[in-house]
Order: C-alpha cells, then sequence, then structure tokens
C-alpha cells in the first residue's frame, strides 16, 4: 500500500514523478471543461491554457475521466493526469473518491505521485475530502498478485497530498488510511483460492493477523461447538473433511462507551451441498465468506483507531460440501439456544450458521448486534449488484448505518421486517423453524429467520452483500473481485458513536 504524504506547498513545486489534478465538465454540451482552482494554477505554472488544452483532446470532464498533458520540462513531473470530476454542482465526496481511484489506474507504473485533489470540492469539509482522496487511492492502487507467477506491474510507493492545512487534514488522512488497509485486508481474504482458506485454516489465519494487537482471540473448534451445542455450524460443516470454527475477536479499550457484536457469515466454499448448486454457480462461492472477512476486518480497523467501543466480532466459518456425512434435505438441527430448525434447503446454510452465532453474541449482552452476510440471491435479484440490502429490527440503528453508508458510498437499501405479512412462513412442519420458504419474498424470510435468534430487546441490523461483495469487472475504486464491502461503512458508523 503506497505511503502517504502531507504538504501545503503548491502542487508545481512538486517533485514527484507524475502530479493529478482535477477538472469539472463545462455547463453546457459545448462547454469546455473547467479546470479546478489548482489546476488553473498548475496550467499557469506549465505556460498552458489547461483549459484549452483539455477541450481539444476531447476531454470532457466526466466523473472519473482521464487525460494525460506533457509538461515538457516545466516542472519535475514528466506528466500531468487530468481527472473529470462531473459537474461542480453534483460532486461529492465519493465522486473525489471514485476519481483519485482512477488517478491510482493511471500512476501504476511510477512509484511517486502528488495531487491536490481534496481542493477540488469546495462542498465538502477538508477533512472529509482527503480522507475520501486516500480510500481512493489507496482502494484504486489495489491488486491481487498471490498467486500470479509474475507481480501485478502497479509501482506506486508513494502519495503527496497538497492540502491548504496538513495539520487539520492529518488525523482524517491517518484514519482512512487504517479504513483502506482493514478493506484491502477483506478483500485479499476473500480473494484467497478455497484450499487456502477451509475453516481451521482460515481460523488460525485471521488469529496470526491479530497477534501483535489489543485483540483478544478465542477460536472454538468441532468439539467446543459440540459442548455449547452450535448445532446449524456443525450441521452445515459435518459434508467437508475440514470441521467448522466459530472465531471470537473481542476488542475491549478501557472506557468504552458501548458495546457492539458483529456477526459474519463465514462460508469458505459453497457447493449447495446436497442441494448442489450448478458449476457455473460456484465459480465465485470462495466469497461466501464476505461477511466473516468483513468482521475481521472492522474489528482490525477499530482496535488501530482505538476507538472508544468495545466490539465483539464472531467469524462463523464452515464449508458447504457434499458427501455421505452431510445434512440431507428434511434433517432437523438443534440450534445454539435450544430451537429446532428444518432443513429444506441444505443451500440456505448461511442463516444456519448465523443463527448459532447471533444466539452467542445476544449472550455477550451488546447494545448492538449487526450481522453481515453474502446471503440470499434474491438481493442481487432485488437490487443488483451495486446495492446491498438492509434489514433492522431498530430505526435507530437502521438510520445509523444508512447515514454511514451514504458517507462513503457503499450504497444501502432497507427492506421491511414483514413478520406480520411473512412471520408465519418461518413455522417448520415439524420443527420450529423451516430453513427456506417460497421463491417470493427471499431476502425478507431470511431476515426474518435470522431474527428467531437475537436476543430478546437487543437493537439488532442485518445487512444482504451478496451482490456489493463481489464484482465481475471492475468499476469505481473496485478491482475485479472482492470489493471488501461494507467495511469502510461499519468503522464509520463505529467512529460516529
Amino acid at each position: 500500500m503506497p505511503r502517504v504524504d502531507l504538504t501545503a506547498d503548491p502542487l508545481a513545486r512538486s517533485d514527484a514523478a507524475m502530479l493529478a489534478v482535477a477538472a469539472f465538465a463545462g455547463d453546457g454540451d459545448d462547454a469546455p471543461p473547467v479546470p479546478a482552482d489548482g489546476a488553473g494554477a498548475l496550467g499557469e505554472a506549465l505556460g498552458i491554457d489547461l483549459a484549452a488544452e483539455l477541450q481539444a483532446v476531447g476531454f470532457s470532464g466526466s466523473p472519473g475521466e482521464v487525460v494525460r498533458i506533457p509538461t515538457r520540462g516545466a516542472v519535475t513531473a514528466s506528466t500531468v493526469v487530468v481527472v473529470g470530476l462531473g459537474a461542480a454542482d453534483d460532486a461529492t465526496a465519493d465522486h473525489l473518491r471514485r476519481a483519485a481511484a482512477a488517478v491510482a489506474g493511471a500512476a501504476e507504473r511510477v512509484e511517486t505521485l502528488a495531487t491536490d485533489l481534496p481542493a477540488a470540492l469546495d462542498t465538502a469539509e477538508a477533512s472529509d475530502a482527503a480522507a475520501a482522496v486516500v480510500e481512493g487511492l489507496l482502494l484504486g492502487s489495489y491488486r491481487f498478485g498471490t498467486y500470479r507467477s509474475e507481480a501485478p506491474v502497479h509501482r506506486l510507493e508513494a502519495v503527496t497530498l497538497h492540502v491548504g492545512d496538513a495539520d487539520a487534514a492529518g488525523d482524517a488522512v491517518a484514519a482512512a488510511q487504517v479504513t483502506a488497509d482493514a478493506t484491502l485486508f477483506a478483500r485479499d481474504l476473500v480473494n484467497t483460492p478455497p484450499q487456502d482458506k477451509r475453516p481451521p485454516a482460515l481460523a488460525e489465519r485471521v488469529a496470526e493477523s491479530f497477534a501483535d494487537s489489543d485483540v483478544q482471540v478465542r477460536i472454538l473448534d468441532e468439539q467446543a461447538l459440540a459442548d455449547g451445542g452450535y448445532g446449524g455450524i456443525l450441521g452445515v460443516g459435518r459434508g467437508s473433511s475440514e470441521p467448522p470454527r466459530l472465531v471470537e475477536l473481542t476488542y475491549a479499550p478501557d472506557g468504552a462507551s458501548r458495546h457492539v457484536a458483529l456477526v459474519g457469515k463465514g462460508i469458505t466454499f459453497d457447493t449447495g451441498g446436497i442441494s448442489l448448486k450448478p458449476s457455473e454457480a460456484m465459480e465465485t462461492m470462495k466469497m461466501d465468506m464476505a461477511g466473516a472477512a468483513t468482521v475481521a476486518a472492522v474489528v482490525r480497523a477499530a482496535a488501530d483507531l482505538r476507538l472508544p467501543v468495545k466490539v465483539t466480532g464472531l467469524l462463523a466459518l464452515a464449508e458447504n460440501m457434499p458427501s455421505g456425512t452431510a445434512t440431507r434435505v428434511s434433517d432437523v438441527l438443534t440450534m445454539k439456544g435450544g430451537k429446532t430448525v428444518e432443513v429444506i434447503n441444505t443451500d440456505a446454510e448461511g442463516r444456519l450458521v448465523l443463527g448459532d452465532a447471533l444466539v452467542h453474541a445476544s449472550e455477550q449482552g451488546p447494545d448492538a448486534i449487526v450481522d453481515i452476510a453474502t446471503l440470499t440471491g434474491a438481493a442481487v435479484v432485488a437490487l443488483g449488484e451495486r446495492i446491498g440490502v438492509l434489514m433492522a429490527s431498530d430505526d435507530a440503528l437502521a438510520g445509523d448505518l444508512l447515514a454511514a453508508s451514504r458517507r462513503t458510498g457503499e450504497a444501502f437499501w432497507q427492506l421491511p421486517l414483514a413478520t406480520e405479512q411473512y412471520g408465519e412462513r418461518l413455522e417448520g412442519a415439524i420443527a420450529d423453524l423451516r430453513n427456506a420458504g417460497s421463491r417470493s419474498a427471499g431476502t425478507i424470510f431470511a431476515g426474518l429467520f435470522l431474527h428467531e435468534f437475537v436476543g430478546d430487546g437487543i437493537p439488532w441490523a442485518h445487512l444482504d452483500i451478496a451482490g456489493v461483495a463481489w464484482t465481475d469487472e471492475p468499476y469505481g475504486y473496485h478491482a475485479k473481485g472482492a470489493t471488501g464491502v461494507p467495511v469502510r461503512t461499519l468503522v464509520r458508523w463505529l467512529q460516529a458513536g
């Protein structure tokens, strides 16, 4: 991850190999682009009319559009990258984030970059603008090259942000670096192929990542799970040759103002079990543990930022495989806490491991519980690949999470917890509950099922990230593969108190 430095010096004085500035779209179809204030000043230092130069090469200033302008020796850098922010009246902090990611892509063959992008957006607070640029640059620089015979091309090692007040932006930039690093940690875990993150291995990898931190790690193996009555996790994992795990992460700073429990679905590979998926539907199923990766990353960020919040993170890890020992359709599982579940579909396994973990979380006495899961294909049908689902038992909790998601650009949409309309669908024919209902309202059914395992009176929210945790094509600040959504939203929520 590139190093980030701050300075109040003019951009033209930088000795970086590449400079980056912003421009807005003109007001009208034929209007020339409008360089941001810093861009205009740099144009003067280069001895050019930057607006005319941009118009001559067909640059429109649309969001994320990039053009290179040679400096012809007028400054140390050989190239200036100009990135579009769209119409000035519409530009947001997330436009800055996406623009910074586009700059990172353009800078992949240089080692040093300097930019005044944070100053381009007058409508954002200086600290928020600087943080957005840092996140965009770092997320946009991400390349997962662990399994390639040759390392990815990206060479960017250092970024200098030119801001009006370096001291004022310092804390926000430092926090943005921590949050971006945590997001990349989640991406790495999700992008790792399934043979290298089967439940025991993933549990140990997560534990090792906290070896030098203030986070306490406890791993419940298959015997501890059996002794504790975790029938959902054990039932999902019993078809695999590698047993399941429940990882408990505890960050408990002195004087914590509240206690939050985060619960993550961690299916390290999902074949569907006996209800076997078609082969093409398994191609991305290494990402079915993105909820657990999110929880690990958020706990890591909370500890690194020393947030005054106690965070209990639970990673429910299992591999859903078909075999002679696998759970069968119509089997009944006894969950932690004693509720029984009739298994109607073994491919509706995430809610089973989460049910156990939600009971465990409730026993810790938190002020709120949030679970994160790649839970339902119905969520993708409803909202696509760029908007996640939020369901909640508490309006204030839902509002806080949605506010955080708007700040980070990680979009979520709230669906109702429609107990009166669909609650009766949960009842099993021979058990307390069934794990799958009809094809309609599948995401709501799953949320209602999960809520059955939340302790009475505990505010709870569910984030279904089935669509947003993975992308088959790069966009914005997301490379192809794992996105790391919603790590930044949850960190922002914790920061907000």
